[in-house]
């Protein structure tokens, strides 16, 4: 009688009672597993490893399951002392584009504060060809030892033939004679950021504040100890498994491993 009185007829009544399935669940599931293994992923990356997958649909459901990335703005670390010795020009000029392996290098500093008020110093290579961090060193100060340990290990990833450039804010450390001696040793030639100007070296800049953001804000590292085990493992997992879309979803190591070939 209600039916009647509402104008409906009992198929379109018992259509909207019968409990309904979602036909994204296997979909769902699937981006669950992958986020559970890369919480760091957006939905541009997840749609990348799923393959076929409309990415907006990919962002909507993640936006429906409330699996969005949050990010978080870097705190970054100043190593600039005023000028110590002899600045280079801007030789990248933010060009970071590179059409083979060890043609252009970035490096820079950044530091991690423990809960027990302890810093460390983080410095890597990063090679822009690929994304791939080449060497890196960390260091409860941030000395000499810290960028020349870091340096002595990167060496080993090229030959002195290679022609390189190594580009760097005007950090102290880039200033050293001792530093600008090995580059000049290896054949490698200095790149200076601007004073000031943190969009010259930004591809480096990018990959301290996705660390971060993946790694480090809203943990809990109790020791540098406990931060130094977080940042090898981050530096693995970073260069073999995550994918990166420039990179046609490969990782740094699969991507040079695919133009070697």
């Amino acid at each position: 009688m209600l039916l009647e009185i509402a104008g409906l007829s009992r198929s379109v009544f018992f259509y909207h009672i019968k409990p309904k399935t979602d036909k994204d669940e296997a979909l769902r599931a699937e981006i669950r597993k992958i986020k559970a293994k890369h919480p760091e992923y957006g939905y541009r990356r997840v749609a990348a490893e799923l393959k076929g997958i409309n990415h907006k649909k990919i962002q909507r459901l993640m936006q429906e399951m409330g699996l969005q990335v949050k990010s978080k703005k870097c705190r970054k670390y100043n190593a600039y002392r005023g000028e110590v010795g002899r600045i280079a020009e801007n030789r990248l000029k933010r060009d970071f584009t590179a059409s083979k392996l060890n043609e252009k290098w970035l490096t820079d500093i950044t530091e991690f504060k423990a809960e027990d008020g302890n810093k460390l110093y983080f410095s890597p290579i990063l090679d822009t060809f690929n994304n791939e961090l080449i060497a890196h060193h960390t260091s409860t100060s941030s000395n000499w030892a810290l960028v020349e340990t870091m340096l002595q290990n990167a060496l080993k990833k090229r030959t002195k033939e290679e022609k390189t450039v190594l580009h760097s804010h005007q950090g102290w450390h880039y200033q050293m004679r001792a530093y600008q001696r090995i580059l000049q040793e290896n054949g490698i030639e200095q790149s200076m950021s601007r004073k000031g100007n943190c969009l010259d070296n930004a591809a480096m800049e990018s990959f301290f504040g996705r660390m971060k953001t993946e790694r480090f804000y809203g943990k809990s590292f109790k020791t540098v100890d406990e931060i130094k085990i977080m940042i090898d493992e981050y530096a693995r997992y970073y260069n073999e498994e995550r994918i990166q879309l420039k990179l046609k979803g490969l990782s740094p190591i699969q991507y040079r491993l695919q133009s070697l070939m």
